[in-house]
Order: C-alpha cells, then structure tokens, then sequence
C-alpha cells in the first residue's frame, strides 16, 4: 500500500497518470549519462569532474526513479593537484584550473559502464592524464583500483564493447570532440593491442563528434553519438556490418519540444525488449538533467522520442519492477559514522579536518588556510535538484577562529553564499558573492540557521534565523546563479575556511533539503 501511495503523489506532482512518467526523470546535473541493465537493475554512470568521490552510479527499477547506490572513485589520483596542494601549475589548455593546485574542470568526463560475464566494468578519461578502466562484482561496492588503459592527454569519452566472439574493442574521441577511434583491446579489458584507428570523421554531416556508445543488433553495428555541441547538439547513430566502418548516420533525436539540445546519452532495454535513451539537456545553474525518451526501431534504425521529437511524458517503461520508493538522497542528519553518499567534496578531502565521530551528531570540519571559497580544501557539496528546493542548515559556531569564513554557498562561479565571518573577536553575518562580503550585522548567537531559496528561474534568496522556527530574515539579495561552471551546475555546500594562521571548526548540526 505504501509503494502504491507514493506512485499516486509522484502521478499527481507531474500532473501525469500513475502509468505515464515526465520528464525530466532526473532533475540534477548527472551529466553524460550511460546506463546499463542487469536483471531487473538499471545502473547509471555520469560525469563527476573534479569533485571526490569520483563517479556516482545511481540504481533504479522502472528508469525513472533513481537512488545513489555508490561511486566508482573514493578519491582522485590522477595528480597531486586534486589534493589542493600548491604549487602544481598546470600549462594544459584542457583543465584551465582557477590558480595553482586546483584542477577544477578536470577529473572524470563522460564515464561508460558495461556488464561483462558477471562483472561491471566503468571506463572513463580525463582530460590531462588519459583513458583509465575499474570494475567490480558489486556496483554499490568497493571498485578495483583504476587501470591506466591509454596513457597520455586530450582523450575523452571512452565506450567498451565484446564482441560475440569474445574480441574486445575500446573506441573514444578526443578532447574538441572528434574523430572517433577504435582500438582492439584484451579479453579482460586492461590492455590495447594497436595505436587506433579512426573510423568515424565526417566534420561536414558529424560536427563536433563526441561521447561515442557502442551497441550491437541484428548484425549490425551502432555507435550512438551526440553531434553539435552541448547547447544545441542533437543525437547522431551510426551503423555499419563491420566494428570497423564504413558507417552510415542519421539523427535519431533532435531538438524540439522546449529542448535546445537533447545531448549525450545512454542506450538500454526493458526485459520485455522495450528501448529506451536516457540523455542530458543544458538547463543552466541546475546543470545538466536526463531525460528519458522512448525508441522504436524501423527499418533497423533507431527512432527516438516522438518521430525524433523529445517527449514531455509519456507511457511509463514496461519493466520488470517498479522503484516509486527511491529518491535521490539528500538531507543528512549526520547522525551515522559514515559520510552520505549525496556528498562530495569539490577535490579530494583532507580526511584529518573533518569528521563525523568527533563529536557523533554533527560533521564537524576544520578550516583550513585560504585566501578565497573556490581555493579552501574540504567544501562539502551535493548536487542541486530542481525545480526548486529550500536549503537549511544549523551550524553551532563556538570553534570559530579570527578571519575564518563559514557557510553556506550555491558553490561555481562567483560562488554567493551566506555565513558568519569572524573579525577582531566578533562574529559578523554576512552574504557574497563574487568575492564581494557585505557585513549584516554582529552575531551573538552560538549558533545560526542557514536559508537558501533556488527558484526555477534559477536564483537564490539566501536567508537566516537564530532558531529552527524562525522567524527568517533575508541576507542579501536575490541572486542570480552562475549559469555554468567548470562544466557543472551550482551546487549546494557547507564551507569553512581561514585567512589568518589560527585554527578553528565548526560544528553543522543538521543539512536539509525540500523540493
């Protein structure tokens, strides 16, 4: 009865009936979606960049309600600058770090995951250091440590394939989007056996080629492709009888119905052999969301949406179970010893200046020294889901040192945010943002509640109380958020940091989330 209570309020918030879904199914920046089904489980992969932990595989049963299950990466090791640790100047164009030490931007593009005799493989590139490859029996486990399967930089988006014959093959593009390239790989997908060869260029019909996924059916072969570019690309599938081309095109999903650019996406079947594409589009500071389109096959080409057309809603996927339960998480109490799997930090963390055991019921965090938000180690984010949400959270402010800054922010560029700085022995309540503090007034509290209000118009009203019923008091106004940033939406965070050379903390007691 519960299960069937809770499909009837997600029908009745759509405005669609209990066997209809809209979309989008995803309303967070899971960008460069790839999805897979095993049994009755779907797992879905997407872009992480540079927040740690890296890779989240969220799970579903129907397609259109998901849950983090768990993530590919603990921490990032790509190079010392995911710790934050000045000075490693980076001279690639690709990461374009905001100083020395950062590698915003970089970290994980456009991950694939594949099920092969019995395990889960995830492949992934990033964009200064190469192609890398993990795997593991249990997606909502422990991953094996990352195998460098090409090493060098400027690749992106890798896909794997077994053939039925057991030949395995690996193809990619590059970072600017294009060529697509194949190479023969090993059986247990470690190693490539050649340099590559392009198989797909045509710049003229196929412009800006990226995010390649390849499929096998009826004989032939299909690598679906997203053409373009992010804001306004649609989705390209190729098909030939040889792995190796030549490939013949058309396009199975073009902008329509409200979407500019019904991008980068991942191909699956229902046990009943329904198909189904679940892909991204652009939607500003809320990032990039997954849709979720119907296929039908004519002719042995793929059709997706209505004719082509991006759906708004449509018949719920005939799958084998339904999963109206799962949600994506968000508010945390911090009552367990173990970090949410909502969260990530914006690169990997000090694990010695935060902890959930110091003081058990709150995420105590120490500050560390930095000049500016973007450049403080251990922000704690979690994705911004949309349309709307109010974000709370209490923080006991008794750790506070001189100079050192705390609150909360919608983190990415210009990074405004609503907080406590501490001056001179006073605790000052102030709102930012690009860079600008603006003092409300002195503090006395031991602790505050923090408020922000992101709207679908995509602001945010930051505002504060001194007690959990309020009442509220605007700090700030409203606020614009930055549209994009390092190839992320904004995200909601906790943060702490300090100036000065003194140390100090503070204490969150609670994190909550309503949509």
């Amino acid at each position: 009865m519960r299960k069937l209570a809770v499909a009837l309020m997600v029908a009745f918030a759509c405005g669609c009936t209990a066997a209809e879904y809209a979309n989008p199914v995803i309303y967070a920046d899971y960008s460069d979606p790839d999805v897979i089904r095993v049994g009755t489980d779907y797992y879905l992969v997407a872009s992480s960049f540079h927040f740690s932990p890296g890779i989240p595989v969220l799970t579903s049963k129907d397609l259109v309600h998901w849950k983090i299950a768990g993530h590919v990466l603990p921490r990032l090791g790509f190079h010392p600058s995911y710790d934050m640790r000045p000075p490693f100047p980076l001279t690639d164009a690709v990461s374009k770090p905001v100083g020395e030490g950062l590698r915003y931007a970089g970290g994980v593009w456009a991950p694939s995951i594949r099920f092969h005799q019995g395990r889960f493989y995830v492949y992934w590139a990033t964009p200064g250091e190469g192609i890398f490859m993990s795997s593991t029996t249990d997606p909502a486990g422990a991953w094996s440590e990352p195998v460098m399967v090409l090493a060098g930089a400027g690749y992106e988006d890798p896909c794997p394939f077994w053939d039925d014959d057991g030949k395995a093959y690996l193809i990619h593009s590059r970072v600017g989007a294009g060529p697509g390239i194949l190479h023969a790989m090993s059986p247990d997908g470690t190693t490539l056996y050649d340099a590559g060869k392009t198989i797909i260029e045509d710049k003229a019909n196929l412009p800006i080629f990226e995010g390649p996924k390849v499929y096998k059916r009826n004989g032939y072969y299909y690598v679906f492709a997203p053409i373009g570019g992010v804001e306004t690309g649609p989705q390209a599938v190729l098909r030939s009888r040889s792995i190796e081309g030549p490939y013949e095109a058309h396009l199975a999903l073009k902008p329509g119905n409200g979407l500019k650019g019904p991008h980068q996406g991942g191909y699956v079947e229902t046990p009943s052999g329904q198909g189904w594409f679940i892909h991204f589009n652009s939607t500003g500071a809320f990032g990039r969301i997954a849709h979720l389109q119907p296929v039908v096959w004519k002719d042995d080409w793929p059709i997706m949406g209505d004719n082509t057309v991006p759906v708004s809603r449509h018949e719920a996927p005939d799958t084998a179970e339904k999963s109206p339960d799962y949600r994506l998480q968000d508010s945390d109490e911090f009552s367990s010893a173990r970090l949410g799997l909502q969260w990530s930090w914006n690169h990997n963390p000090d694990d010695a200046r935060w902890s959930l055991t110091r003081r058990p019921g709150f995420m105590r965090i120490q500050a560390s020294k930095a000049e500016y938000l973007v450049g403080a180690r251990n922000t704690l984010t979690q994705i911004l889901q949309g349309p709307q949400s109010e974000i709370t959270m209490r923080v006991e402010l008794q750790g506070l040192a001189d100079t050192q800054r705390a609150g909360l922010t919608l983190f990415g560029v210009k990074v405004p945010w609503v907080g406590v700085v501490r001056e001179g022995g006073v605790n000052y309540l102030t709102y930012a943002n690009a860079g600008e503090e603006t003092r409300i007034g002195k503090i006395e509290a031991a602790a505050v509640i923090l408020r922000a209000l992101v709207k679908e118009d995509q602001t945010v009203q930051f505002s504060y109380a001194l007690s959990e019923n309020g009442p509220y008091t605007n700090a700030g106004p409203v606020t614009q958020l930055a549209k994009f940033s390092w190839w992320k939406g904004s995200r909601p965070a906790v943060f702490t940091y300090v100036k000065g050379d003194q140390t100090g903390y503070i204490d969150v007691d609670w994190f909550r989330v309503a949509h």
